[in-house]
């Protein structure tokens, strides 16, 4: 196993801290040298949480607040990140403010898709998450990024979806037009039967509300598959 895997797999233990890493392997020392958008979701956190208690690691803290945030629909109130052991009220407060500051500054809305890597773009960072996140972007006319939701998070290799939760929200959004997507953990792109199946039901339900269904996409930390791209079945 090379010095890269090793420290891959040192950071993907719940038993390490940062300290405990081999000094370039640390998120601090990766985000100075290979910018932030090198690190992972996990890592970004356990640089902003700092430090863990005892008993649980950073990256455990982080994976746990990873975890609510994907879940959440909205963002989290203080009550909920309160609800994390080990993270107390300055730790929700910092937490609390970056999600806001982000949100008014950064946040996805407004960014226009106009191909199916700008879609993979904004949904990279779900690449290394352990089990299938669904997702859904509401597009308006000129599609521009209303707002991106996870539908649901389901085992790996397995996600069950059903037309009515992925449309719900883009009819309240008034969109004109979804993409949706999903990670392989696997790292593999390639459409299973059930993917296959799943985007036929989709694009029926979407004709059938008056919502353009503009692509699917499976992805993965280094690819992805586009449904568009690939096949031109979808986009118009």
């Amino acid at each position: 196993m090379d010095a890269q895997c090793c420290y891959e797999e040192l950071i993907k233990s719940q038993a390490y801290s940062p300290l405990e890493l081999p000094k370039e392997a640390r998120p601090r020392e990766r985000l100075s040298v290979l910018g932030p958008q090198s690190l992972s979701d996990r890592e970004l956190l356990a640089i902003l949480l700092s430090a863990g208690i005892r008993g649980k690691s950073v990256y455990t803290l982080a994976d746990e607040l990873l975890e609510l945030l994907d879940t959440a629909k909205e963002l989290p109130g203080m009550k909920d990140i309160l609800g994390i052991r080990g993270l107390g009220f300055s730790k929700a407060c910092l937490v609390l403010a970056m999600l806001e500051f982000g949100r008014r500054h950064w946040g996805p809305v407004g960014i226009r898709i106009s191909q199916p890597e700008d879609a993979y773009k904004l949904l990279r960072h779900y690449a290394d998450r352990k089990q299938e996140h669904f997702i859904c972007i509401s597009l308006n006319g000129a599609h521009e990024v209303l707002a991106s939701r996870i539908i649901t998070i389901g085992l790996v290799n397995r996600t069950l979806i059903h037309p009515r939760e992925v449309f719900s929200d883009p009819l309240m959004d008034r969109a004109c037009a979804v993409i949706v997507a999903h990670n392989h953990p696997s790292g593999q792109v390639l459409p299973s039967p059930e993917d296959v199946d799943i985007t036929r039901r989709l694009k029926a339900t979407a004709d059938l509300v008056g919502i353009n269904l503009l692509d699917h996409i499976i992805f993965s930390g280094e690819r992805f598959y586009s449904f568009s791209q690939e096949q031109g079945i979808l986009l118009k």
